[in-house]
């Protein structure tokens, strides 16, 4: 078998912010595998990371409504600009 039929992603993932109205606890961090959790003073949880794909995104997005917690936005962010600063996971 040859490997022509492999699909290969020429696009690098992209970095994206997830804000979500309240805390999470640091138990989520395994949940939201690969995703940094950042709680902000103002009360809203970020969830910033690489996502591989529209599929991995559309993933994460049921897993916040899993969460029953209100989505704020989603945005997707050069990686030098994330908010990677008050780690709390």
């Amino acid at each position: 078998m040859t490997n022509h039929n492999r699909k290969i992603n020429p696009n690098p993932p992209i970095v994206y912010e997830i804000r979500i109205k309240g805390h999470l606890d640091s138990q989520w961090s395994d949940w939201f595998e690969g995703l940094t959790i950042t709680l902000k003073e103002d009360g809203d949880t970020l969830l910033t990371g690489p996502v591989i794909d529209q599929a991995a995104l559309h993933g994460l997005m049921k897993k916040v409504r899993d969460l029953g917690m209100p989505l704020v936005s989603v945005s997707p962010v050069n990686p030098s600009q994330a908010d990677l600063s008050n780690i709390k996971s």
